[in-house]
């Protein structure tokens, strides 16, 4: 195919409604979520439930493609795999109905393979075994119904913040009489940058398989594992592999691990009988080179070798009960870990004591108190704790996914955002954290790593691991300083006025991308506090004031709790709405 049809430029993001949305009428108490995705002859809305749940309205802006929206909203409805986002419902046309056509499904965030690449640059090893296995999973799957995908490109696959991988551009993966004539999927180009240097290096288009230099677009489970290949090596690479002669990997990534290269070349064999017979075959392959999949669990106390490696230790512990998927983070007490709870066939967050750490009695019964009173606490805004065990020198407890990343990682990969985006957000978690000190348990190190994101994009406070219970003794220098209220910086008594300054500084972060009062020492920080010195002249004066009394140096001038401090921010944030919803010359004399 030496022409490409591109349709409609690959995703890209976009905060504007598309025209053919402009009549519809949402169900009552829905809204239109802040953004959207442009995609290839297919337009994806972010919209918001009346349970406050972000979902995908996807619809065909071209009304000649009603038919094949339908058969690829039904091909999802009938599908079940983890990296496969299941159709919810779907909106008929008719008469008396202000929407439709489109379909809901879940709304993915986090990045594209493409997206990553261009902002990261060259792919490490480790993310390109997780792009291969998490694919070729899903591919297999698809394979097995009879259908091959066709459309694989760097804009096809999303991770999550949290490493879940998900597998779009569904509307090529329907029978083929279901596609109108003439159209194809298309492929934009990329820019990486290098490892040894910062300049841009523009990818080609990504190559369509051999086969298909004839003109005829034709998918197969082996045009899909090309493609596949071929996402992997421009991966590596930072270039996209001709269609027929592709270097060996290995030649221009000596770092490739040596089954992962073989593998990679044989699919990107120019004639299909010579690539493997499937993709689960071609996993062997690569899998059998994987450090992290040649681990012999035995039943006893595991080898010298793995007690060497903090992964093998925790699979032994908790290899009955649950299946380790990857490492999530890891702080100076535990790490977090993805896995999958066996006997209720779903996905949590394991978090387990470094071993060393685990041999203290007093840092143990600390890590047991931080699961209880986080237990304790059920709210939407508050991660829910499922269990905890120990298991000779580990002990561990699970939680909900949060699988949106933080806050944290929200800012560093999406910058800066709106107020009109976290409003309802940022109630939520006050309206948690007032819960939390109604229950007499202080957090004390509120921050935005701490504030995680789950499937629907709501909020939800984690991690109580310095909290403290009213009555204890709450005085001593806690938090992160950045985010840490003056009392916790100078070591002085604590109350719920602490947390809620956290909270201010944890929105002002979200705002601006900065911290209010610096990141540097936390002496200097404390200077700034004392003095009130927050740059508040970015914001309309209503939230500005909001940020005033948060930010006061002494406690008692703060917010009297998390309910007040919500009604306030509530107030604040419908002003600013209201004005951006008004006209022009309102905004501009506001």
């Amino acid at each position: 195919m030496n022409g490409v049809n591109r349709g409609v430029e690959t995703p890209r993001a976009t905060k504007v409604l598309p025209p053919h949305l402009f009549d519809w009428q949402l169900p009552p108490e829905w809204s239109w979520g802040p953004g959207g995705m442009v995609g290839d002859y297919r337009h994806y809305q972010e919209v918001v439930d009346a349970l406050g749940r972000s979902l995908s309205l996807v619809t065909a802006p071209d009304p000649a493609h009603t038919p094949w929206l339908f058969e690829e909203a039904k091909q999802l409805a009938q599908r079940s795999h983890p990296s496969i986002p299941t159709t919810y419902h779907y909106w008929t046309a008719y008469r008396d109905a202000r929407r439709g056509p489109g379909y809901l499904r879940r709304w993915v965030t986090g990045e594209t393979v493409r997206a990553r690449l261009a902002r990261l640059g060259l792919a490490d090893i480790p993310y390109v075994f997780q792009m291969l296995r998490g694919a070729c999973s899903t591919l297999s799957y698809l394979h097995e119904t009879g259908i091959a995908h066709g459309g694989l490109n760097g804009d096809a696959l999303w991770t999550t913040p949290t490493g879940r991988l998900w597998m779009l551009e569904w509307q090529w993966a329907v029978p083929r009489e279901a596609i109108p004539p003439g159209v194809r999927p298309g492929n934009g180009p990329l820019e990486i940058r290098s490892l040894e240097a910062s300049r841009p290096m523009r990818a080609e288009l990504l190559p369509m398989p051999p086969e298909w230099e004839s003109g005829e677009w034709i998918p197969t489970p082996a045009s899909d594992q090309w493609q596949l290949a071929a996402m992997c090596f421009t991966a590596l690479t930072g270039e996209a592999p001709p269609s027929r002669g592709a270097p060996p990997i290995k030649l221009v990534r000596p770092e490739t691990p040596e089954s992962m290269a073989t593998a990679l070349d044989r699919a990107l064999s120019p004639n299909a009988a010579d690539r493997f017979p499937s993709l689960a075959v071609l996993l062997r392959a690569v899998d059998r080179g994987d450090p992290a999949r040649t681990v012999v669990m035995v039943r006893g106390e595991p080898d010298s070798t793995a007690q060497e490696s903090a992964e093998a230790r925790v699979r032994w512990a908790v290899g009955d009960d649950y299946e380790i998927l990857s490492k999530l983070g890891s702080g100076a007490f535990g790490t977090v870990w993805r896995a999958r709870d066996l006997s209720l066939e779903r996905e949590v967050a394991l978090k387990a004591l470094h071993p060393a750490i685990a041999r203290d009695d007093k840092a143990v019964r600390a890590f047991w108190r931080e699961a209880k009173l986080a237990a304790q606490l059920a709210h939407p805004a508050i991660v829910p704790i499922y269990d905890w065990d120990s298991s000779g020198d580990l002990s561990w407890y699970t939680m909900e996914l949060a699988e949106e990343g933080s806050v944290a990682s929200l800012v560093a990969r999406s910058g800066p955002r709106q107020a009109a985006e976290i409003a309802s957000q940022v109630e939520q978690v006050l309206d948690g954290l007032n819960v939390a000190h109604a229950n007499g348990i202080l957090h004390r190190d509120l921050k935005p790593e701490n504030i995680l994101i789950d499937r629907y994009q709501r909020w939800r406070i984690t991690d109580f691991g310095i909290a403290n219970v009213t009555g204890e003794d709450v005085a001593g220098t806690t938090g992160t300083p950045a985010f840490a209220a003056p009392e916790q910086l100078l070591g002085e008594q604590q109350g719920p006025a602490a947390d809620c300054f956290a909270l201010a500084a944890i929105v002002y972060f979200t705002m601006t991308g900065e911290p209010p009062f610096g990141d540097d020492d936390a002496r200097s920080i404390l200077a700034r506090q004392l003095s009130e010195r927050a740059d508040l002249v970015p914001f309309p004066t209503v939230i500005a004031n909001w940020f005033r009394t948060a930010f006061a140096a002494k406690p008692e001038d703060r917010f009297a709790d998390g309910l007040e401090m919500k009604k306030a921010w509530g107030k604040a944030t419908e002003k600013v709405l209201a004005r951006q919803r008004g006209p022009w010359w309102r905004r501009v004399v506001s």
